[in-house]
């Protein structure tokens, strides 16, 4: 099978070189989605990647947001590189054959309630036991300790609790959540992080460790500085819509056909040709345009200045005098646009992957291009336990063993 390359200098369909991860071995037992998506980071770079699913509970994932043919596409981008297997924990032989392919791994990632491993006789005294060098990363919205730890919890309660819902909106509208997993994408990048610091460690140590990756946490790391602000200035930061406390002009503006543009001052040499630009170099000389902050106390009028003028021009018009000004512009896209557009095509972000279910898809290639290494998607989400007898026979399972484990309920 071809796999399809992202270095730094060309992206093509070809055979790659050695991937980095090339001989990591990765058990992905976790479900929607921080967990599972840390997994495939891994995966992407060359990890073997073997995904854990209940005979009769696949995860959700396989049937989260549309699907074509009976065939859920979230799992497409989720599943890929990896291989799936059923396993059923709670029966004395799937426990048995988890520690069997504990002790061949480098890595368990795991998102169930805590406790709930150790209810199975698979927690961490028994996981180590198998394999002194594994490493466990557990996802979990509260983490493994604390008077929230054994609730249900998803990544929308992170949003809220984190800080960002209540910063994210109008300042006259509802706190905002976001229509997509962010803080489950968040922490899956930390979670892969986590993996790979782990993993350094064990080459100097020997020995494998717990991650405990709450994913209320990462979310509140990104949100830069908030409590530090509180802490020494008592300082709340407000809803401010597509506006900033620190810059402007700062916002979204629609243009003379109907589309919107984004335009960012964050720099006072921006601020300046953008107000150049659009006509109104006078405000350059206030007393106020001196600092962000300033000009951010004048939002107002600079938004109506900005304003006015994109909204006399296209948007062809309004990102060609952008970009001849070296003022920063970019066009609001929805997914129609991002697939066509010039840049992403140049780096190959949304690459296709032919898919025996499927046939050619397109999908979100590798995060990030290495020169000499390269990350690969090798196919995209396979069928639930489609490698389970070969990955099993591996094991040294004999046919006659997988047929106890199928008669017990453990596959």
């Amino acid at each position: 099978m071809t796999e399809t390359a992202r270095t730094t200098e060309t992206t093509e369909t070809t055979e790659t070189p050695r991937a980095p991860l090339t001989g990591l071995r990765v058990l992905d037992m976790a479900t929607l989605f921080a967990g599972p998506l840390a997994a495939t980071m891994l995966g992407d770079f060359g990890a073997e990647v073997i995904k854990i699913e209940h005979p009769a509970k696949p995860d959700p994932s396989r049937g989260h947001g549309p699907s074509k043919d009976g065939v859920g596409l979230w799992w497409k981008l989720l599943g890929r590189n990896k291989r799936t297997i059923t396993l059923n924990l709670s029966t004395p032989g799937g426990r048995a054959t988890l520690l069997r392919l504990a002790a061949t791994a480098d890595v368990i990632v795991e998102n169930f309630r805590p406790g709930t491993l150790e209810k199975w006789d698979l927690g961490w005294e028994e996981l180590s036991a198998a394999n002194p060098r594994l490493i466990l990363a557990r996802v979990t919205a509260f983490g493994q300790f604390g008077p929230y730890a054994h609730r249900p919890g998803f990544g929308t309660l992170a949003e809220a609790m984190s800080g960002f819902a209540a910063i994210t909106g109008e300042p006259d509208a509802p706190p905002t959540l976001p229509p997509f997993g962010l803080a489950d994408s968040i922490a899956g990048l930390a979670t892969a992080y986590a993996v790979m610091t782990a993993l350094a460690a064990r080459d100097r140590t020997g020995e494998g460790q717990v991650v405990d990756m709450a994913i209320i946490e990462p979310i509140l790391t990104v949100l830069g500085p908030q409590p530090l602000w509180y802490d020494q200035l008592g300082h709340v930061q407000e809803r401010t819509g597509n506006r900033s406390a620190n810059n402007a002009p700062r916002n979204t503006y629609r243009t003379a056909d109907g589309t919107w543009v984004a335009v960012s001052t964050s720099a006072q040499s921006i601020a300046e040709r953008v107000m150049r630009l659009v006509g109104r170099p006078d405000l350059i000389d206030e007393p106020w345009f001196a600092t962000g902050a300033d000009r951010a106390a004048h939002a107002d009028v600079l938004d109506e200045a900005v304003g006015r003028w994109i909204a006399a021009h296209t948007r062809t018009d309004v990102l060609a005098a952008f970009e001849k000004a070296e003022a920063a512009v970019a066009p609001v896209q929805d997914v129609r646009d991002v697939m066509t557009d010039p840049q992403y095509q140049a780096l190959d972000t949304v690459t296709t992957v032919d898919d025996p279910e499927l046939g050619p898809v397109r999908m979100q290639n590798v995060l990030f291009r290495l020169s000499s290494t390269p990350g690969a998607i090798r196919w995209a989400g396979r069928p639930h336990g489609a490698d389970t007898e070969a990955v099993l026979t591996e094991l040294g399972l004999t046919p006659a063993d997988l047929a106890a484990l199928r008669a017990e309920g453990a596959l």
